[in-house]
């Protein structure tokens, strides 16, 4: 008898499931502004996901491609409690809402079908074309590639613009920053370079990425228009984040770009990625780190705006042919007041880049498009990558233009002029109307 019992003891405890799942829940002490303050969560780790707990009781996983989950993202590690930004509607985020830790640390979901869409920031679709198939997860933030898995810059990105193509060559690999007031055509040369890669070979046309940081919808809506109707959207993705969402959203899209670059980098392609605009990217992250009490800095930007950037652009490169020799070439762009270069934001950006194209209002104003201004305007690795033959002519083009500008300005004060000032002025003058060109017609590189 006592021999059956045992057995059934035994068999009870051989169906016994001992699997404990724990889950650090926290709850929300205060909200406000975007910015959620949360306590019980003592092992969460900094820019770690976290989902508010108004989900209709559905776990994270199910919950993924559904609308009702609510994500935060923690970015303050404080003695008593984290400091997390909603990414999404704050107004549902309340008081004692528990909240329930992820364990991951913010990623943006990829796949060969992200190409020739449109997706926010967090890798959701907002063209209505339905789910994009999820190959990978790539982390938001990343330590860049180093020096040894690099190398040098040597081959060509060709833009369609003849003045850039000839006298400020873009490597593939390279960060060249696009500057200049508004209005002056900056969105336009990144426009322009991406539907110009619809001329280069299959094999080796790059994959672009537009990221639009705060931009008005109807001008994200009118590029997608444009990309589209050029054939350019097969091989282009748009990360868009309008003037309306909150500024975490815009916190993340340029590196929601960079993401998805180094997931086509690391497959040994070649990568376009156009950031518009970092000036509007640089407001939005002092108004988070205001918000979140970071001590203020110049111009109230906080200590690591120049890190933000930093890291953000370094991770462009080309990488060596160990690692498949794919690279990220990176277009910023910033928007200057009153063509004010030395300004906080463009001189931190101008430093982190390798060269900059320089966009001049009064140029625009006289009809002269692009209206590149030669004399500031650089490619510090360019010039490695140009081919012999575009070299060979677009020679002298940067020093005669150069030259012109200054004739131009001082012979408005000067009366008569020698045959030789003369003719230089007449060869700017023909160079200058040679390197017109009109809006959303790159030149093919074989035609120029």
């Amino acid at each position: 008898m006592s021999t059956v019992i045992i057995e059934r003891i035994k068999k009870e405890i051989e169906g016994l499931k001992l699997d404990q799942v724990s889950e650090e829940i926290g709850v929300v002490r205060a909200v406000g502004d975007g910015i959620a303050e949360i306590g019980g969560l003592d092992n969460a780790q900094m820019m770690e996901m976290v989902v508010f707990d108004d989900s209709e009781g559905k776990s994270l996983e199910e919950g993924i491609e559904n609308d009702s989950v609510l994500y935060g993202l923690i970015l303050n590690l404080e003695e008593e409690l984290v400091k997390a930004v909603v990414l999404g509607d704050s107004t549902r985020v309340m008081e004692d809402m528990k909240v329930k830790r992820t364990g991951k640390l913010l990623s943006i979901p990829v796949g060969e079908d992200i190409v020739g869409r449109v997706v926010n920031p967090l890798g959701e679709p907002i063209d209505g074309k339905g789910a994009v198939e999820r190959k990978k997860d790539m982390p938001i933030e990343r330590v860049a590639y180093g020096v040894m898995e690099r190398s040098g810059v040597n081959e060509p990105i060709h833009t369609g613009i003849k003045s850039i193509d000839s006298m400020i060559p873009i490597g593939r690999g390279q960060r060249e920053l696009i500057i200049g007031d508004r209005g002056t055509g900056k969105t336009t040369i990144a426009v322009d370079t991406i539907i110009n890669q619809k001329y280069e070979p299959e094999e080796s046309r790059p994959i672009c990425i537009y990221v639009a940081i705060g931009q008005k919808q109807s001008k994200t809506a009118g590029i997608v228009g444009k990309l589209e109707e050029a054939g350019a959207m097969e091989y282009t993705t748009v990360i868009s984040t309008s003037a309306s969402e909150p500024s975490p959203l815009l916190f993340l899209a340029p590196f929601a770009g960079a993401a998805i670059g180094e997931y086509f980098m690391e497959q040994g392609k070649d990568v376009l990625v156009i950031f518009d605009d970092l000036s509007k990217h640089a407001v939005a992250y002092r108004q988070m780190s205001l918000l979140l009490r970071r001590p203020p800095g110049r111009e109230a930007y906080p200590g690591d705006i120049f890190y933000l950037h930093s890291r953000l652009l370094e991770r462009s490169a080309k990488l060596s042919d160990a690692l498949g020799g794919g690279s990220i070439t990176a277009l910023p762009i910033i928007e200057t007041q009153e063509g004010d270069v030395s300004a906080y934001i463009p001189t931190n950006v101008i430093s982190i880049t390798d060269g900059q194209i320089f966009l001049e209002q009064d140029l625009f104003n006289k009809g002269i498009r692009p209206a590149l201004n030669v004399g500031i305007s650089v490619s510090r690795v360019g010039s490695a990558a140009q081919t012999k033959a575009m070299k060979k002519v677009s020679g002298k083009i940067r020093l005669e233009l150069a030259q012109f500008r200054e004739l131009e300005a001082f012979m408005q004060f000067a009366g008569d002029m020698d045959d030789e000032t003369k003719a230089r002025i007449e060869s700017g003058q023909k160079f200058t109307e040679l390197l017109k060109q009109p809006q959303n017609q790159p030149v093919p590189f074989y035609k120029q």
